[in-house]
C-alpha cells in the first residue's frame, strides 16, 4: 500500500488528507487529533469511514484543514478519508457509499440578499 493524498469538502471547509499505512496516528493541522477536536462525537464522525471498512488502526491520517467551522471541518476530513480509501481499494466503495461517506454534502450557507436582514428573513412590515 502506498501513501494517498485526497481532498474532501463540506460547507466552506476544505481538507487535504494524507493516508499512509501505520498504526492509527491522527494529526490535524500538525496538532494532535484529541487537541484539535476535543469532542468525542467529532472524532468519531471524522474516522467513521475507517470504522465502516474495519481499518481503524491500520492507517496514519494527517489532515490539513482550512475554512468553515468545526462541523464543516469534521465533515471535510470524513469525506477526504473516504475518497482516499476508495483510491486505495475500489472494492470498498459500496460499503462506504452505504454509510453515506463517499457523497459530498453540497449544502452551503445561502448568501444574504440586499433589502433583507439575512438570506430570507425580512424586515418587519408596517402597514401604517
Amino acid at each position: 500500500m502506498q501513501n494517498t493524498i485526497t481532498v474532501g469538502r463540506r460547507k466552506n471547509a476544505v481538507a487535504r488528507v494524507y493516508l499512509a499505512p501505520g498504526n492509527g496516528e491522527v494529526t490535524v493541522n500538525k496538532r494532535s487529533f484529541e487537541h484539535y477536536f476535543p469532542q468525542e462525537v467529532d472524532r468519531r464522525i471524522a474516522l467513521s469511514p475507517l470504522e465502516a471498512v474495519e481499518m481503524l488502526g491500520k492507517f496514519d491520517v494527517h489532515a490539513n484543514v482550512r475554512g468553515g467551522g468545526q462541523s464543516g471541518q469534521v465533515g471535510a476530513i470524513r469525506h477526504a478519508i473516504a475518497r482516499a480509501l476508495v483510491v486505495l481499494d475500489e472494492e470498498l466503495k459500496p460499503a462506504l457509499r452505504k454509510g453515506g461517506h463517499v457523497t459530498r454534502d453540497a449544502r452551503m450557507v445561502e448568501r444574504k440578499k440586499y433589502g433583507l436582514k439575512k438570506a430570507r428573513k425580512r424586515f418587519q412590515f408596517s402597514k401604517r
